[in-house]
């Protein structure tokens, strides 16, 4: 057995899994009303329906093996929509070189690191803190070190680069930034990332930008930045170090299709091009003829933020009397700062109202002397909207009980 798997924590919901069990609602009226999970970030807006239109048509292509790097049409798509989407330069991005689709990002965030981290060279991976978990396990099982860097409230959630020392920098291999940030919602600013950008040509280090939540925000006139853009912006124009990850399971509300990609830098998509053939996770021909489709259509994408818009105002209003609360930059998350402990919250939540949320620190790690995620908790706004205020209102009932 690989010794590294011993070095794997719990999945947070595992954690809260143990956090529930024993505590389940009393017998009078938190048992007689709904359960509502804001827990899990897994959408819950209707899919497209052309995108199904698209899957249930082209069944036949079930009897054919698709190719690793996926049909010209569909990185054409893809490079088209990243185009349109960040304001590059036309014809910047080649469908052949720069893009490569993968069965969802969660699985390509991971086999990233296997790919390329140098196992003999004392590797880290930097991460913030708190953090999707995968980060964590894709540097273990890697052979590298988990280094994070902690998101705190005092920074507006924001990774401060200038924090990290030259040590670190010189044995980063790979950074993992998340923009928009899970949990926090944070967006990193196109400066700070040519700050990035301009670090990892000088240490030699990947960025790899995990961008799932970036089309999900509240301006329509004011879209999160991506990596390729700001790499563009200051004359990275090979987007050398540059990896961004994207994915139609929150663009699109397609969790189940399994369908993104990864974009940037040419040889490191080569490279990893002939590791994944090897690694056997090509996507499925109709899924890869339905996410041309879901790329070409910026309808739907927009009406889902709207929905987002509707529910965020309408629990921000509801819990502002009570707590601290306002509207992220973006993604579906609230990253509430509880007056108590985030573990005893969740469950007295769970246990008086029927409302499940997640601990911060099950999303986080001890670092430099504090654990980030502690007293925090994450609430997915994936639900209905009747379904999001009425939690919201047992959570100010919760609350005040606090009071």
């Amino acid at each position: 057995m690989n010794p590294d798997l011993k070095k794997l924590q719990p999945y947070p919901f595992e954690k809260l899994k143990a956090l529930k069990a024993g505590c389940q609602p009393a017998a009078n009226e938190p048992a007689t009303i709904k359960h509502i999970a804001l827990s899990i970030g897994e959408p819950k807006h209707d899919a497209p329906g052309f995108v199904l239109d698209s899957i249930t048509s082209n069944l036949s292509e079930i009897n054919r093996y698709p190719l690793t790097k996926g049909s010209s049409e569909l990185r054409t798509a893809i490079v088209n929509w990243l185009t349109r989407r960040f304001k590059l330069s036309e014809k910047t991005l080649d469908p052949e070189q720069h893009v490569l689709p993968v069965t969802g990002t969660r699985e390509a965030l991971f086999s990233f690191a296997q790919c390329f981290v140098d196992r003999n060279n004392d590797a880290l991976i930097l991460m913030p803190n708190p953090f999707y978990q995968i980060y964590e396990g894709a540097a273990f099982l890697s052979g590298a070190t988990p280094i994070f860097y902690n998101t705190v409230k005092e920074n507006n959630y924001l990774p401060d680069f200038d924090s990290i020392d030259e040590t670190t920098w010189q044995r980063c291999q790979i950074i993992y930034i998340c923009t928009p940030g899970n949990p926090t919602g944070s967006v990193i600013s196109r400066t700070q990332l040519i700050k990035l950008i301009k670090l990892s040509q000088q240490y030699d280090f990947i960025i790899a930008s995990d961008e799932c939540y970036s089309e999900i925000y509240f301006d329509e006139n004011n879209p999160p930045a991506g990596l390729l853009e700001a790499a563009e912006q200051c004359n990275n124009t090979h987007f050398t170090n540059c990896i961004v990850f994207h994915s139609l399971s929150k663009r699109s509300n397609l969790p189940g299709m399994r369908s993104g990609f990864v974009a940037g830098d040419a040889a490191l998509i080569k490279s990893y091009l002939l590791y994944r053939t090897y690694h056997g996770c090509a996507m499925p021909p109709v899924h890869q003829i339905a996410s041309i489709e879901a790329w070409n259509d910026e309808a739907h994408v927009i009406q889902n933020r709207a929905l987002y818009v509707k529910k965020f105002d309408a629990v921000i209003d509801i819990l502002k009397p009570v707590i601290n609360v306002t509207l992220p930059d973006a993604a579906f998350y609230l990253w509430l700062n509880t007056p108590i402990d985030d573990e005893i919250f969740a469950r007295d939540l769970f246990q008086k109202q029927n409302v499940t949320v997640l601990p911060g620190s099950y999303l986080s790690r001890e670092s430099h002397g504090i654990n980030p995620g502690k007293n925090h908790v994450r609430l997915a706004l994936v639900a209905p909207l009747d379904e999001c205020l009425t939690a919201a209102k047992r959570i100010k009932q919760y609350i005040q009980t606090l009071n």
